[in-house]
């Protein structure tokens, strides 16, 4: 089971996201270790929503559907924000922007509907009581490879491509890009 779940997962894991984005323009700005309390953040929640959706969770969004939306649209209103900020940062040298944090990378996940999309996908072809945790678990372990893997991505173009505001602007677009399907997903 765990290899076919990995498989499952791997297209969705490495697929541009807010997480991702976020990683990556975060890479690129500090550097892979600076990105490393955020990436614990996010995936302490991370592993914490997967046990409570593959617990039921999904059942009330499918009961209350406004619950899904509120947290698509505040997600993607977050991603734009955090796009806003990267935008029009300055280069990377002038320090005006803060490293991200634990709390950074539990909102970015709390306010994340692609990862409750990735859940419910994956809780319905291997959710089963006895595999709860061992599900959430794989799950967990597999986006933190994908994101240290996007934070070093963006670490790389950083120093290959110059680090300077016009990096910035380009990650912001892409991360505003990334919100607006978030918005219209």
């Amino acid at each position: 089971m765990t290899i076919a779940l990995l498989i499952f997962l791997f297209p969705l894991a490495y697929s541009p996201g807010p997480g991702n984005m976020f990683f990556t323009a975060n890479g690129a700005r500090f550097g892979f270790w600076a990105t490393v309390p955020a990436n614990i953040g996010y995936h302490i929640a991370t592993w914490l929503v997967t046990l409570a959706v593959g617990a039921g969770f999904l059942a009330v969004f499918a009961q209350y559907p406004l619950v899904f939306t509120s947290i698509r649209i505040a997600g993607a209103l977050y991603v734009l924000w955090l796009a806003w900020g990267l935008f029009n940062a300055g280069p990377m040298a002038a320090g005006a922007a803060r490293v991200a944090g634990f709390w950074d990378g539990v909102v970015l996940l709390l306010l994340n509907p692609k990862a409750y999309v990735l859940m419910g996908l994956m809780y319905s072809q291997f959710g089963q009581p006895d595999t709860l945790f061992w599900v959430a678990t794989v799950f967990t372990a597999n986006n933190i490879v994908a994101f240290c893997l996007f934070a070093l991505v963006g670490e790389v173009m950083a120093k290959r491509f110059g680090a300077g505001q016009n990096a910035n602007r380009i990650m912001g677009v892409m991360l505003a890009a990334v919100a607006m399907w978030m918005l219209f997903l």
